[in-house]
């Protein structure tokens, strides 16, 4: 089998690629897409398959999903591209009431394979309104499976699956990832809803996703004195509750690392599970890193302020141990 070293924009991009030439009913829509699209994601791709499968749109991300599902629903396979993930939510009734409820308003008759592109995350200075990190509303929404790689594997792994699927799928690309390098197995399997353990430890438990899992295994592989087991949980919806509660077990310590907010957040909705289920591990409280109750903000300082790094995900470990 072989390994390519890519970047998560080029893993992105094979994965992408790999599905348009495998299924002709794959096609992409959004603002710039013959261009390279948002961060050059698809740079290429109109040079190979033209307007027929790349499809420019107007700065409507409301007519953008709205057409996805549309779309979707008529038997092809979209991926459209909103650009920032702060402006889902411009078009949240077509993807809350229309995307995520057509399976079941008709009785499983009509799939909706709609793949939804939303880069998010802040770290680039981009202000409030380009900078959020809003995957726990998509979380929120039955009917919407939502992914969140953190590393080239999984970015093409899961953009495959994504896009392979009979249900619509957000995939929330960090902007502040798009060049880290990692090994990409050729036929790079992600199946949509299992996590995985990325460094194991028997001391405590970091699910950490995006931008802060490879800052939570850079903490993992310089502490020599802790041993942290990080898991990436990749898929966020459904969420793979079962090797976290198993690591749980083993470590009796949790930290949730994620860049969204901490209020009603993704680490929010995996301490409850593991509460609800694995109480009784736990011997120390868990803990969450995130984002405080603020718009990012536009100053450096600020945002640095504000956006969780290494330093504390790092503290949160030590409050566990403590």
């Amino acid at each position: 089998m072989s390994v390519e070293k890519l970047t998560v924009r080029e893993a992105l991009r094979n994965g992408i690629r790999e599905e348009m030439e495998r299924d002709e009913s794959v096609f992409l829509m959004g603002q710039d897409e013959e261009l390279g699209g948002t961060f050059e994601v698809t740079t290429g791709l109109y040079e190979e398959y033209g307007r027929d499968r790349i499809r420019d749109t107007p700065i409507s991300e409301t007519a953008q999903i709205g057409a996805g599902v549309g779309s979707a629903a008529t038997g092809l396979r979209p991926v459209v591209n909103v650009s920032f993930a702060d402006f889902l939510a411009i078009c949240y009734e077509p993807l809350m009431n229309q995307a995520a409820k057509m399976r079941y308003m008709f009785g499983g008759e009509v799939a909706v394979p709609l793949t939804i592109r939303a880069v998010e995350g802040a770290g680039l200075n981009a202000a409030a309104q380009h900078s959020s990190t809003v995957h726990s509303m998509v979380v929120n929404l039955p009917g919407v499976k939502a992914v969140a790689p953190g590393t080239p594997a999984g970015s093409k792994g899961l953009m495959k699956s994504a896009i392979r699927a009979d249900d619509p799928v957000v995939v929330f690309e960090n902007k502040t990832i798009y060049e880290r390098t990692g090994d990409v197995p050729e036929d790079v399997d992600v199946p949509l809803g299992e996590g995985r353990v990325v460094h194991p430890g028997a001391d405590v438990t970091v699910v950490a996703t995006q931008r802060l899992l490879g800052e939570s295994i850079r903490i993992a592989e310089r502490r020599d004195d802790v041993a942290i087991e990080v898991i990436d949980p990749q898929t966020l919806s459904p969420l793979d509750t079962e090797t976290i509660l198993d690591s749980v077990e083993k470590t009796g310590r949790l930290v949730v690392a994620d860049e969204s907010p901490l209020a009603a957040g993704f680490q929010a909705e995996v301490v409850s599970r593991v509460i609800e289920t694995g109480f009784g591990s736990l011997d120390a409280p868990p803990q969450r890193v995130g984002i405080p109750d603020t718009p990012i903000p536009f100053s450096p300082p600020l945002e640095d302020e504000v956006v969780p790094d290494q330093g504390d995900v790092e503290a949160a470990i030590e409050r566990t141990l403590a």
